[in-house]
């Protein structure tokens, strides 16, 4: 096909808002195809075709061509697009013209290129995108090149080998401000922009660049949820504790009017609205959950005070529902105006008791004597037998905190080495709070080949873990310390090697109480049964180490192991319970601990624990007890003993086989009485031993040490229905009050002064939402029980 003369080409209106992306090649060839196809090749291949419509692309560029090659049609139209991208070549923008006329020939080789070289390489022409304006090229090694911006001195990628960057990031560099000098300077890159119809078919190379947002349609379609957004606002107070007049902010309402200037933004009154509106509705989940569960509900009280010395009471409650999982959830926080009255808890447990139901469904009670009396835990021992009088008669009370206990244990451990402790924390502190003291430390450190990996850190005097972590880092180092006087003058704050000794024997007891603390920390609250060895392990370990040879040690220890002592006699009947409803260890261990604890007294002990647990179940078992019938139906089948009227003549009907010798008749017509009598004497033997006998003499299972300690309840509730709604009360018995995170606090927590300017219903509403959010009232933890022994 003869190529027409460029006369006879009709011009190609290139578009001003994007270039038209023509691969670069050394030849331009046109075959006749039925779509215009732009390889990346070294010849373009554009069809001739009535209309050659180039197809939507980000950015329109003309490749660094000798002659580019446009297909004869009448138009060539290139779409306009939303977003102007430049695809990732080495393209060069199209020169400043009114329209591109190229003549359509056949390929021709070029001035510069051998006659059928085919497979020669392309040579490169000056660069003439207009960014080289603003950037030079630097080669920063073999193969690397690197494009740099002239005005900020920054550099980008430009070649990396074989692989070249393009210019689309260093062009967006420019014309859209990212570069601080530019945008200071105020000179835009001049490129093609969009024309208007009065300026013709092209803009100006130097119009500024027109900035274009992307928006999906799907999106930006949604018409505004005033309720919806009100909402998340209400969520967002709740769960971050932002305080209600974020709403009156004047740079929060800013930038949700930057996000969205339609919504209205709620006032303080009707943000405080929603926010109980949704503590309303997560409690009406919370209460159908109780609702359903199957057993009792444990509470726990912790008491926190505001500066007005004003006291609120956190009530929660813990059980297992009827899907074996375990909840722990804020019930009420109540306000209480006096909270050193001996009846400060009463009003709290009363109030708690009505809102959810739960007279009569109250399992155990869980205070600290850290803040009661011992009048207050009276009363409201007395309040629980009068309201839940079924179980023990109500006296199932823990009267102090395990978290609690140990926090006070590790205190009084540091009480008794003030001044040593003293030392080491200045002398971190001397260290850590210099760069010039700790590079000199670190390079002693290295030179003096100390092994630790451990860093020093300055202890939070309000969290005792922290403490111990300080002294069990510093002790490692004591090497460095004792020489880094001789690196530093400074530095005379050096512990003595007395001084040391001392705290790596405070540091092996503290890790004793560290472990134990720990376990309180973990996503999933730890099921009772968990705390029995824990607890007579920390017991032994404490009695041996009061009585030691070494004086250091019994006087550190003897006051500790005294209060804790105290504690492990009033709980140790109920962890056992506990550890008894666990197949691995039932009675077992129970037997094994108590006779390392209480040596000759142990057999008292587990007396105690085998009366209790048997009392506790006949306060299950009773309520379900049938009253005795006469006769006893058994299916459709019954048998029927009657007093013979005439002692020694058969009935009408009845063989003489039937007839047994005390004188009564069983009413069968198969001839099989015997057998059911025989059936009936050799189960009434079984029937007399209880779901609890039973399990107590089934053998132990294998101590594995992820054991799913409530899905086997699950897998065995049919097999003991009643013990099954026993265990899952026992095992969800809370041994601590304090939230996980707060398991190493030194101090109370404090109401601050904001939150108890609120009323008592807002705050309420705003701490025991967020605590269900976080939770769920239907997400519950799998209590996966590790065995510890």
């Amino acid at each position: 096909m003869d190529a027409p003369s460029p006369m006879e080409t009709d011009t190609t209106i290139v578009s001003e808002v994007d270039t038209a992306i023509i691969p670069q090649t050394d030849t331009a060839h046109v075959q006749e195809t039925e779509a215009a196809v732009l390889p990346e090749t070294d010849a373009a291949v554009i069809p001739e075709t009535e209309h050659a419509i180039i197809p939507e692309t980000e950015l329109a560029i003309i490749p660094d061509t000798e002659l580019a090659i446009i297909p004869e049609t009448d138009h060539a139209n290139i779409p306009e697009t939303d977003d102007a991208l430049i695809p990732e070549t080495d393209m060069d923008f199209a020169p400043d013209s009114d329209m591109a006329i190229v003549p359509a020939t056949p390929a021709t080789p070029l001035d510069n290129e051998q006659p059928g070289s085919e497979t020669q390489p392309n040579k490169r022409r000056r660069k003439k995108s207009i960014v080289w304006e603003h950037f030079t090229v630097e080669t920063v090694g073999p193969g690397h090149t690197r494009a740099c911006c002239k005005q900020c001195k920054k550099s980008f990628a430009y070649i990396t080998g074989s692989k070249l960057a393009g210019t689309s990031h260093l062009k967006r560099h420019i014309a859209l401000g990212i570069c601080p000098v530019s945008r200071q300077r105020s000179q835009p890159l001049a490129t093609y922009t969009p024309a208007s119809k009065s300026a013709g078919a092209y803009g100006s190379a130097t119009d500024p660049p027109k900035r274009r947002y992307r928006t999906t349609p799907a999106i930006a379609n949604v018409p505004l949820d005033q309720e919806r957004c009100s909402l998340e606002i209400a969520k967002m107070i709740i769960m971050h504790e932002y305080p209600l007049h974020i709403v009156e902010h004047p740079g929060f309402i800013d930038f949700v009017r930057t996000l969205n200037p339609h919504y209205n933004m709620v006032s303080f009154n009707t943000v405080q609205g929603d926010c109980v509106a949704l503590y309303l509705r997560e409690k009406q989940k919370l209460l159908n959950l109780i609702s359903t569960i199957p057993g009792r509900v444990n509470l726990t009280l912790d008491l926190r005070t505001s500066n007005q010395n004003l006291g609120y009471v956190f009530l929660t409650g813990h059980f297992i529902d009827s899907d074996w999982k375990v909840h722990r959830h804020i019930l009420n926080v109540v306000m209480v105006p006096y909270p050193d009255s001996d009846n400060a808890f009463n009003q709290a447990v009363v109030a708690c008791l009505s809102d959810w139901n739960l007279e009569g469904r109250l399992f155990t009670l869980t205070v600290d004597q850290s803040f009661s009396s011992e009048a207050v835990i009276a009363n409201v021992r007395g309040l629980t037998s009068v309201k839940n009088p079924q179980l023990l008669n109500g006296q199932i009370l823990i009267g102090s905190c395990y978290a609690h206990l140990l926090s006070g244990l590790a205190q009084d451990a540091f009480g008794s080495m003030v001044d040593t402790i003293k030392k080491i924390r200045d002398s971190v502190k001397y260290v850590k709070t210099s760069e010039a003291h700790e590079e000199k430390f670190d390079e002693l450190k290295q030179q003096l080949q100390v092994p630790s990996t451990k860093d020093l850190l300055i202890d939070d005097q309000t969290r005792w873990d922290t403490t111990y972590h300080m002294l069990v880092a510093a002790s490692e180092l004591k090497e460095v310390f004792a020489c880094f006087d001789a690196s530093d003058p400074d530095y005379k704050l050096t512990p003595s090697m007395d001084d040391w000794r001392q705290v790596e024997t405070l540091c092996s007891y503290l890790k004793i109480l560290f472990d134990a603390a720990n376990i309180l920390t973990g996503p999933t609250y730890p099921t009772a049964s968990t705390f029995f060895h824990e607890v007579s392990k920390l017991q032994l370990d404490l009695t041996h180490a009061a009585t030691s040879q070494d004086p250091f040690v019994s006087n550190l220890i003897r006051p500790l192991q005294e209060k804790f002592d105290k504690y492990w006699r009033g709980c140790c009947l109920i962890l056992a319970v506990a550890v008894v409803m666990d197949p691995r260890f039932k009675m077992k261990l129970v037997e094994f601990s108590f006779s390392r604890i209480f040596g000759e007294d142990a057999e008292t002990w587990i007396g105690l624990v085998d009366e209790g647990i048997r009392e506790l179940f006949l306060d299950y078992f009773s309520p379900i007890l049938p009253l005795p019938e006469a006769p006893m139906e058994n299916g459709t089948e019954s048998i029927i003993k009657s007093e013979l009227p005439n002692e020694g003549m058969p009935q009408e009907g009845v063989s003489h086989e039937e007839l047994p010798h005390d004188g009564t008749v069983i009413s069968f017509g198969d001839g099989l009485s015997d057998f059911d009598v025989y059936i009936s004497e050799i189960t009434s033997g079984q029937q007399t031993k209880s779901e609890l006998d039973q399990y107590l003499e089934e053998s132990l299972l294998p101590r594995v040490q992820d054991f799913d300690l409530l899905g086997w309840w699950k897998l065995n509730n049919l097999k003991y229905p009643i013990l099954s709604k026993m265990a899952a009360d026992v095992l969800s018995i809370p041994i601590s009050i304090v939230d996980p995170g707060a398991v190493f606090d030194t101090q109370s927590k404090k109401i601050d002064g904001y939150r108890s300017s609120l009323r008592p219903v807002t705050l309420e509403a705003l701490v025991c939402a967020k605590n269900w959010l976080q939770s769920g009232s239907s997400e519950t933890s799998n209590a996966f029980v590790k065995a510890e022994v």
